[in-house]
Formats: C-alpha cells, sequence, structure tokens
C-alpha cells in the first residue's frame, strides 16, 4: 500500500477510536488525551512545521533564480492574485448561497453562550503592505512568516543575478538545503498515519460524537459547499485538458495531511513535493504559486466565513437584508486573505466578520466545538484552490511541464 492509503487508513481508525473512547470510557479520556494523544499529534505538527521555512525559502530562491526578470515576477503575482480574487469570491458565494438555501441555523437551541468573544483589529491596508516587508530577514525565518519569506526570497535573487558567477557557491548551498530537506521530509512522512491518527482521535474523544450530531446540518452544509467548489476545480482542471484524477492521485498525501493537521502551513512541503514530483508541474510556477498561495489561497477561510455568519443570523433569527448580506460578503473576502494558515485561526478572524456584519459574537462559541473537524474541510480546499490556480497560471504562461528537479 502507498503512504497516502495508510495516512487515510490511520485517519478512518482515529475516527472509531476517538468515538469509541468518548462513549465507552468518557472518564479516561482526559488522561489519555493528555498523556498521549496530544503529544503524539502535536509532535509530528512540528516535525512537519521544522522543514517548512527550509523548504519554502531554497525552492523560492531555487524558482526565482530562474526567472530571467522583475517584470516576470511581477506579471506571475498579478496574474496569480487576480485569478485568487475571482475564485476567492465564488467560494464564499457558494459557501454563503449552501447557507441559504439549507438553512442550518433555524431551529437549533440548547447550547450554552459565553461571555462575549473580544474582537481582533483587522489591519489597514497600508500597514498590511508595509508589514510585507521584514525589518530582519532571519527573524522572518525564525517565525514562519511566508509572506516575508517570499519578499525575501525575492531581494535576495535580485542580487544573485547582479552578482553573477560570485553567488554560484549561495546557489550551491541552497540547492544542498533543498535537496536535504526534501530527504528529510520523506523520513518524517513515514510518521504521518501516527500523527494523524492521534489528531483525529483527540479531536473525536474529547469534542465527542454528541455535539457533532447535534450541529449535524451545520457540518453537512459546509461539506457540500466544499464539494461544490471542489467540483469547480474539477471543471477548471477540464478546461485546461488536465487529468483530475492523476491530479487528486498525485496531491492525495497532502489533501489526506492537511486534513488531518487542518493546517495549509503543515501541509505546504509535502503538497510543494507532490506537485512537482508526481503530478510534474513545472519547478519555476510551483517554487513561487504554491507558497505564495499558501499564505494567501483561503478558499476555505471564504466558505466557512461566509456560511458560518449566516448560520449565526439564522440562530438569532437577524432579518436577511441587502446590507447585512453585502457586510458579511466583504468582510469575508477581505479576512479570508489574512486568515492564518493555522488551526483554529478561521474563529479568531471569524470575530472581525461578525462585528462588522452586526452579528453577536457569542455565535463563535456555538461552532467552536466542531471546528477542528470543520478546519479540516477548509485546509483541503486551500491547497486544492492553491495548487489549480498554480496549475492555471502554467497554462497562462504556457509552461511545459517537467518531472525531476533540475540545477539552477
Amino acid at each position: 500500500m502507498t503512504l497516502s492509503t495508510f495516512i487515510l487508513i490511520a485517519l478512518g481508525i482515529g475516527i472509531a477510536f476517538g468515538t469509541f473512547l468518548n462513549t465507552t470510557f468518557p472518564a479516561s479520556v482526559g488522561n489519555l488525551d493528555h498523556y498521549f494523544l496530544l503529544p503524539v499529534g502535536e509532535s509530528f505538527l512540528r516535525l512537519i512545521q521544522f522543514l517548512v521555512v527550509p523548504i519554502v525559502f531554497s525552492s523560492l530562491i531555487m524558482g526565482f533564480s530562474r526567472i530571467q526578470n522583475a517584470s516576470q515576477v511581477g506579471r506571475y503575482t498579478a496574474k496569480l492574485l487576480s485569478s485568487y480574487i475571482v475564485t476567492t469570491a465564488i467560494s464564499l458565494s457558494i459557501g454563503m448561497s449552501v447557507a441559504w438555501f439549507l438553512q442550518p441555523g433555524e431551529g437549533l437551541s440548547g447550547f450554552e453562550i459565553p461571555e462575549t468573544i473580544g474582537v481582533s483589529e483587522t489591519p489597514s491596508l497600508i500597514d498590511w503592505l508595509i508589514s510585507l516587508i521584514p525589518i530582519n530577514p532571519l527573524q522572518a525565518l525564525s517565525e514562519g512568516n511566508l509572506l516575508q519569506i517570499i519578499f525575501s526570497a525575492a531581494i535576495f535573487t535580485v542580487g544573485i543575478q547582479l552578482a553573477g558567477e560570485k553567488s554560484q557557491p549561495f546557489i550551491n548551498f541552497i540547492e544542498s538545503i533543498y535537496h536535504i530537506s526534501e530527504k528529510s521530509l520523506s523520513i518524517i512522512l513515514y510518521t504521518a498515519p501516527l500523527g494523524v491518527f492521534a489528531l483525529i482521535s483527540s479531536v473525536i474523544a474529547t469534542q465527542g460524537i454528541g455535539l457533532i450530531i447535534k450541529l449535524l446540518a451545520y457540518v453537512l452544509g459546509l461539506l457540500l459547499a466544499t464539494l461544490l467548489m471542489t467540483a469547480f476545480y474539477i471543471i477548471i482542471l477540464f478546461i485546461l485538458k488536465e487529468q483530475p484524477g492523476k491530479f487528486f492521485s498525485s496531491v492525495s498525501e497532502a489533501l489526506i495531511l492537511a486534513f488531518g493537521t487542518a493546517s495549509s502551513n503543515a501541509a505546504l512541503p509535502v503538497l510543494l513535493q507532490n506537485i512537482q514530483e508526481k503530478y510534474g508541474l513545472n519547478e519555476e510556477i510551483a517554487s513561487f504559486a504554491i507558497p505564495l498561495g499558501t499564505a494567501l489561497k483561503r478558499d476555505g477561510a471564504a466558505i466557512l466565513q461566509g456560511f458560518n455568519a449566516l448560520f449565526i443570523a439564522q440562530i438569532y433569527h437577524v432579518p436577511m437584508t441587502t446590507s447585512l448580506i453585502t457586510a458579511i460578503a466583504l468582510s469575508s473576502l477581505l479576512v479570508s486573505f489574512s486568515t492564518p494558515g493555522v488551526p483554529g485561526s478561521a474563529l479568531i478572524t471569524m470575530a472581525t466578520v461578525l462585528s462588522a456584519s452586526g452579528l453577536p459574537l457569542e455565535g463563535i462559541a456555538i461552532v467552536a466545538g466542531v471546528d477542528r473537524l470543520t478546519d479540516g474541510f477548509k485546509t483541503v480546499i486551500n491547497l486544492i484552490g492553491n495548487s489549480v490556480n498554480a496549475i492555471a497560471l502554467s497554462h497562462w504562461e504556457q509552461s511545459p511541464k517537467t518531472v525531476k528537479l533540475n540545477t539552477i
């Protein structure tokens, strides 16, 4: 069996094991989760995240070095941002439409609402743009700030091109980092089944299957919206004359890992490896588009924010006015681009959407219990959207596919 099959089996066993613990030995869940499930799951996440920065930075340097001029970088960025805005708007529309027609919040009751959750302030556009420029590139690397890492790699690449032959030792060093990180990743991935098992077991065992049943319409609604957006991307692949079956087979490891960890950042190294080596996307495109998409492309966040806002409005019987729908749509679209690629991030940014729309912040507590599960849906569609947009860019640029990473 392939590694992706082992990970999928571990995911299924983890769900069954978590349900068994919650229903049969509820008194033992706390200790087992604290001393085994959480430590194993968190250890796996840290191992994966350990390689995010070296793989992203080295692949960006290598990818940028193949791009001959700054105008090409600007063209790539403009095309990707354009496609991001369009496809994210479509995902938001799908999420809100499903919530509108299914009405998952109607008749839902029996939840205890805690004190109001504070609102996190969203930085202004100017402040956000300024924050993309790192004061210290080493700090950007140590903190794993993907947008600052991309900016740093672009600046270094300009220096490499201006330095000419004198930059070759640095390029060789970067190539070594990439290949060493890639081999290290292949070793770490063998622990993925155990890590995914522990993470999903922890969620089901502590939250309980009862809460999921109580919010079944909500969970199924988000799943339906995710599947509809996936179908949209499958249509895009057909239009591009790509093979959806080959695509999903190639990135299956990354997608299963994304669901199990609920972290786009954690799945990034695996996605980058899968999309180049298994699917054969051009390295120049992949090494630029995949990290950028991981930092910005959030179809799942757009679906989740729009769906959640309407869901909470339905629970509190807030009238669906044009101004409310517009406020939800605009705030959800803007917030989706600033949602971090880590578990639970949507709950933090959700406060901004609810506040901008005039909806009760207490509603966050209602969906918090199943957020870890729905976070998996969100992360999977994030990766699919990121990958398909990168493939679309390769067609837009008419870049040929390649299989192996060539030297610069």
